[in-house]
């Protein structure tokens, strides 16, 4: 145990995408396990649209975080994360952890190009973040009074980032035991868009409505508010099969890595709620 722990000490772990909503609490669980973090960022001069700036932020690291901006399904995170992945086993950073989307058969082009690189990967496929109602483009439209979404009725075992970052530690922290291998992450409850967003309204105490709209209206109203044609198509394209209840399941992964269970949506909308998060 104490030789793990002095390994831990040392380990130096990358975080892509840092100041965002999986990667501030990945470098935040990762400095409370006693790991050194490594801030991937524009602000810190990593662009990923930029490959000279990856090896100074990957030299003389053990490990990296790796989320793609936009969606992991796109074509630009497959090339992306399958060519930085590459610089990294060649600089000899080895431990690689993805964050996936749970179901989305766009990002296995993504997972198998992680895979082809000859690291020592884990890939982390997520259900549906809680926090994407409380942070992101949804958070505008609730403290409007509602949210206009094309979930339809689906149900979705929403999933607290905190338990994506824990998991994303652990898998790094816990030798092979995570190595090759694709972990299955959601929260305890299934619930629908509509259930959700009812629980965001009594935790806040404000009338809140939940409309549901076809994909491909949605995707036309993305264009209206100045999203590229393509990149709204693509997302359409995410929304037809993320959202057609394929991922109307629980799993047991957050027990199997962290041995507990995983967090409640209820407990995160009452937190967002008592911090103000959806205050217009």
């Amino acid at each position: 145990m104490a030789d793990n722990t002095a390994k831990t000490q040392k380990m130096t772990v990358v975080v892509t995408g840092a100041s965002g909503r999986t990667g501030s609490r990945v470098a935040q669980a990762a400095r409370a396990a006693g790991l050194t973090v490594r801030a991937a960022s524009r602000a810190r001069g990593f662009d990923w649209e930029d490959p000279t700036t990856w090896a100074e932020i990957l030299w003389g690291a053990d490990a990296a975080y790796l989320m793609y901006p936009s969606d992991v399904g796109s074509p630009a995170a497959t090339e992306g994360i399958g060519a930085l992945a590459r610089e990294a086993v060649g600089i000899g950073v080895r431990r690689l952890v993805l964050l996936s989307a749970r179901g989305e058969e766009q990002a296995r082009a993504t997972e198998e190009a992680l895979r082809g690189s000859g690291a020592d990967w884990t890939i982390v496929r997520a259900a549906w973040f809680a926090q994407n109602f409380s942070e992101g483009p949804l958070l505008d439209e609730l403290r409007g009074g509602g949210l206009v979404f094309p979930a339809g009725e689906v149900r979705e075992p929403f999933i607290d980032v905190r338990d994506i970052a824990d998991v994303v530690v652990t898998a790094l922290t816990s030798g092979d035991r995570y190595v090759r291998r694709a972990v299955e992450i959601t929260g305890p409850r299934l619930l629908s868009f509509r259930d959700a967003v009812a629980e965001i309204s009594e935790a806040t105490g404000t009338e809140l409505t939940y409309t549901p709209v076809p994909a491909r209206a949605y995707g036309e109203a993305l264009t209206g508010f100045g999203v590229p044609p393509e990149e709204a198509e693509f997302l359409v394209e995410v929304f037809e099969g993320l959202l057609d209840g394929r991922n109307a399941r629980l799993t047991d992964g957050v027990r199997e890595v962290l041995g507990r269970a995983p967090r409640d949506f209820t407990d995160f909308a009452r937190e967002a709620a008592a911090a103000g998060t959806w205050k217009a």
